[in-house]
């Protein structure tokens, strides 16, 4: 066996993966140049801070309500199909947001571009599931994840470098043309090297009643799912926010914005590799434990961060939080019962992403009454979150 060979055998990089892996970058990369700074784009176009609150809000609940969709069509008319919906779904999102520059037209736009990564998740886990053998899956899901950074670092970066050639509403809008062509082409490419599966009426069985899915799930998945929750309250509360604490109380430029984006990334991606091999090996509770530990110590960090140099460390441990996200994410597909796992996985978001909208509405609220307030209060939902995981939790071994 060639070294070459070897090397993706280690990854997991099958065809149907690596399809899957260009398909993330392109749809990514056209994605995150515009997403990252829509909160600036909306108060550009006359949208005030509870604008920005809205988009937050309907992105985590519209994440919610697309997710078990998006697995039961996985389950049901296969991966292949699905994601070439998925792709069309956000196509239009883009095309509207050029086509009109309009706070609120942004907005319903957003609605169907900002689904594409939620919709496209349980599939995309199916992907995963279906192509590698057990042993595998977590590197499999760690190379999806590690493949999605490169776009959300290089994104900002050439989204803040359009902002400061052109202005904020016609930099953006440049973003989003950018966006539709690489949507585009990821389509006919997905299309053409993704290998679908034999005998697909014999193999899909989607459920559309995700009450029945819930009561599918096992009490060890429960408690995954609580314990996320509470963390994922953490992440959102401030989410939307961190851009405009970024650029108006720490005094940073777009493009330092974006390089702080990078610094993120980069350092994901940098422990992405081995945490997967070693948690492939190992019970994934304790990394998934030290994740949740990460999420809950970033608003609190970057309370104390007032300038590019502490910005920087701050995004550091932003990036430290993906430590155990792929493990996660493999724990809930180790988790979900057999020929359901896409429909499953899409339920667990389903759940989760419906609670987790309050906080994102609410941490606008939040943010109105001072900048501490939403981060302090972020900062005590992760505790609880982790906490809970740390004496609850359980693994599949």
């Amino acid at each position: 066996m060639s070294v070459s060979r070897s090397f993706r055998d280690f990854l997991g990089l099958k065809r149907n993966m690596l399809a899957l892996l260009t398909m993330v970058i392109l749809v990514g990369m056209g994605e995150k140049m515009a997403e990252r700074f829509l909160p600036v784009y909306l108060i550009a176009l006359g949208g005030g801070a509870l604008s920005v609150g809205l988009l937050n809000g309907l992105d985590n609940l519209l994440s919610a309500l697309y997710a078990f969709p998006g697995g039961y069509l996985s389950d049901r008319i296969g991966y292949k199909r699905a994601l070439l919906f998925f792709n069309l779904v956000a196509m239009a999102g883009f095309l509207i947001a050029i086509l009109i520059p309009d706070w609120r037209a942004v907005i319903a736009g957003a609605i169907l571009f900002l689904s594409w990564s939620a919709i496209s998740l349980p599939a995309s886990m199916d992907v995963i599931s279906k192509s590698l053998p057990l042993t595998k899956r977590t590197m499999g899901v760690t190379m999806h994840s590690f493949v999605r950074r490169v776009p959300m670092a290089l994104g900002p970066v050439i989204g803040g470098a359009f902002i400061q050639a052109f202005g904020t509403a016609k930099g953006i809008r440049l973003a989003f043309v950018v966006a539709l062509v690489l949507a585009a082409v990821a389509l006919f490419m997905q299309q053409a090297l993704i290998q679908e599966e034999k005998e697909r009426g014999k193999t899909f069985v989607g459920e559309k009643n995700p009450l029945r899915m819930f009561r599918l799930m096992s009490p060890s998945l429960k408690r995954l799912l609580i314990s996320d929750v509470m963390v994922r309250f953490c992440e959102q509360i401030p989410y939307a926010f961190v851009v405009l604490w970024c650029l108006q109380e720490a005094k940073v430029t777009p493009v330092q914005f974006g390089l702080l984006t990078a610094v993120e990334m980069v350092t994901a991606m940098l422990i992405y590799i081995p945490v997967a091999y070693l948690a492939d090996r190992t019970t994934k509770k304790p990394f998934v434990v030290i994740t949740f530990f990460f999420f809950t110590f970033f608003p609190l960090v970057l309370l104390f961060s007032r300038s590019l140099e502490t910005l920087i460390l701050a995004f550091i441990l932003r990036g430290m939080k993906e430590f155990g996200e792929p493990t996660r994410k493999a724990l809930i597909l180790d988790l979900s019962p057999e020929n359901r796992k896409a429909g499953m996985f899409g339920t667990y978001y389903l759940v989760r992403d419906v609670v987790v909208s309050a906080a994102a509405f609410g941490g606008a609220f939040l943010w109105q009454i001072s900048p501490a307030t939403n981060l302090l209060t972020a900062f005590g939902f992760g505790l609880v979150g982790t906490f809970h995981f740390l004496s609850r939790g359980k693994d599949l071994r």
